[in-house]
């Protein structure tokens, strides 16, 4: 959510932070801003998107080597060219680029207001850099002890980079609770909110943590202290990403590529840790908390959104497999409910990007009670991984498209191993049966790839159904929670709303949405209750609802009575969710393209949800 970008050194600023403003579209914005410093501080932004903002410069004189930049996500102030970022301070003299929320700024600014100074937007930000600029003129101090002390009195998340037309060799940045990562080149520093601005130019990051500032002064090192005025050494990481992975490579969109790319990320996911040939599942990242997880009595697993699906489904794996019971709880609601945790409770929080502000405040509040936390996400070096006593990475690649697919599949690959190992050393699972899985986990990969041969039939499917206004998705037991997913990016990227239903549940309420306009997308493999689910198709069907089903090979029963079918590979019941939901991401594609529909970067949506 917003995109921070930042530069110093001996280069041209400007084409650099426009560039990473691009590679951070995909987090989601509504307008953008850059300010470069040369002889003077320079500032321009614009509602809407980074072509809006280039034209805005075209022919602007933004020679500089040192500048920061911004795309932002609304929360406080609508959206327009005001309220975008880089924001002044009251002289400007200073200019800031902000993600989070800044919670006590309200009577921050009734403070300042009483001092003389005033507002030209309505952000939270603005107010915190006019408290900067207070601090440093009134107690005569240097802008990285100013920033300190404001960042000692101010409540809530952020993450800042500060350029000071007095001092054209210096950044300030800071962060508490949104990523920031700092990337090390020769004389050089670059900032960014995640490294894919960085990585085209150096592999050497330092990622900051909660309540540090880094100093970065030109021809210098770089220095960090805490806002408590604790010096710290850097951490320097490299970066393992392959700039192709941030690259369309020939398909239209994002989405379309990520979609093809899960072979390779469910198979990548899996690798170094299934051994089909020894019959081992490992998972290096937890095996220190291995018992804990073994001999745990409640597993509760926290997330959101499409997460919260692959968790769902996580339930389902750990208690058939392993035996132990699971709670999924959308992390949004967890800390504000007064959940009951235990100190032997194993808590599993699952993210893409590593950075939902929602989920870390979960896992605060579990580790506050003294459960054990293990993670799982896609992003290295992200605040999820940190937080967490332990956990494992995805290994799905960048996910760019807005809507989560490849991670979503990677997540259920992760959570079916971890059950899987949690089975058999606890004894649950028979040796034949745990085989069985494994094998089968196995081809899983190739499977995949026999199911995107579906797209040409998908793209028919789609141009029957662009013009739908509502749309429900039915299934049963793991195919519950693949319902849920498809409809979830249905309304995602193409607006039309739709909902992910049990299909026993249908009965009890939706049936009655049901008519000849109404497309029921209902999974429908031969697996578990395919008897009943084939019952649920025939009350649909006699209510003249439109049936898409998806079923397995051959299958002839199901489709004598559906309007439309869609084959995929016959697998174990437990691991369809990762076939199954092929078809479903592809239909949700193919209609947002016929609508016209930004896909990569749907509106009002946000790739990384960094405020609560």
């Amino acid at each position: 959510m917003c995109g921070i970008v930042a530069y110093i050194g001996p280069r041209q600023a400007c084409p650099i932070l426009i560039k990473g403003l691009h590679r951070l579209e995909y987090r989601g914005y509504d307008s953008a801003g850059i300010a470069i410093l040369n002889s003077e501080l320079k500032l321009f932004k614009s509602k809407g998107k980074v072509s809006d903002l280039e034209e805005l410069i075209e022919g602007k004189d933004l020679s500089g080597t040192v500048g920061i930049a911004h795309t932002r996500w609304a929360t406080h102030g609508e959206p327009n060219d005001v309220n975008a970022h880089p924001h002044f301070s009251f002289s400007k003299n200073l200019a800031i680029i902000h993600n989070g929320i800044i919670e006590n700024y309200a009577p921050l600014k009734q403070e300042l207001l009483k001092r003389g100074f005033t507002f030209q937007s309505d952000t939270d930000t603005e107010v915190l850099i006019h408290l900067i600029e207070d601090i440093q003129l009134n107690e005569h101090v240097s802008l990285d002890k100013a920033v300190q002390i404001a960042l000692n009195q101010v409540v809530g998340a952020y993450a800042i980079v500060i350029i000071d037309k007095n001092d054209p060799d210096t950044l300030i940045v800071a962060r508490k609770g949104s990523p920031l990562v700092v990337g090390i080149g020769d004389k050089e520093f670059f900032v960014a909110s995640d490294a894919t601005p960085i990585v085209e130019y150096t592999r050497e990051v330092v990622y900051l943590n909660d309540e540090e500032i880094a100093i970065l002064k030109r021809n210098d090192e770089l220095k960090i202290r805490t806002i408590t005025n604790i010096a710290k050494t850097p951490y320097v990481q490299t970066l393992e990403i392959n700039l192709s992975a941030l690259e369309k490579e020939g398909f239209e969109h994002f989405m379309l590529k990520e979609i093809y790319e899960q072979p390779r990320s469910i198979r990548d996911s899996m690798r170094g840790r299934l051994n089909v040939k020894s019959g081992v599942v490992s998972l290096g990242g937890i095996i220190e908390y291995q018992q804990k997880l073994i001999s745990a009595k409640r597993i509760i697993i926290v997330a959101c959104g499409t997460s919260w699906h692959a968790g769902i489904v996580g339930e389902y794996l750990i208690e058939e497999l392993a035996r132990i019971p699971v709670e999924v709880e959308y992390a949004s609601e967890f800390r504000y409910r007064n959940p009951v945790i235990y100190e032997d409770d194993v808590v599993i929080a699952i993210s893409q990007s590593g950075e939902t502000a929602d989920t870390l405040a979960a896992i605060e509040l579990a580790k506050s009670k003294g459960a054990t936390i293990i993670g799982i996400c896609n992003v290295v070096g992200s605040s999820i991984a940190r937080a967490t006593h332990a956990g494992s990475y995805t290994h799905a690649g960048p996910e760019i498209g807005v809507a989560s697919t490849k991670a979503f599949t990677a997540q259920v690959t992760l959570l079916t191993l971890m059950a899987l190992m949690i089975a058999d050393r606890k004894g649950t699972i028979s040796k034949s049966r745990y085989h069985q899985i494994i094998n089968e986990l196995d081809a899983i990969p190739a499977k995949v790839e026999k199911t995107l041969l579906v797209n040409d039939k998908i793209i028919e499917l789609a141009g029957i159904f662009k013009d739908s206004r509502n749309a429900l998705y039915l299934g049963r037991g793991y195919n519950f929670p693949v319902a849920m997913e498809g409809a979830l990016k249905l309304k995602e990227i193409s607006y039309i709303h739709a909902e992910g239903y049990p299909a026993a549940e249908m009965k009890h309420g939706p049936i009655a949405l049901i008519d000849e306009e109404m497309p029921v997308v209902i999974i429908a493999t031969n697996k578990g209750t395919y008897e009943k689910v084939v019952s649920n198709i025939q009350e649909v069907k006699a209510r003249k609802g439109k049936i898409i089903a998806i079923v397995t090979e051959g299958d002839q029963t199901v489709k004598a009575l559906a309007d439309h079918i869609i084959e995929v590979p016959e697998t174990e019941e437990m691991l369809v969710p990762l076939i199954a939901t092929i078809p479903l991401q592809l239909l949700s594609y193919h209609i947002a393209v016929l609508r016209g529909c930004n896909v990569d970067q749907p509106r009002n949506l946000a790739k990384s949800v960094t405020v609560e």
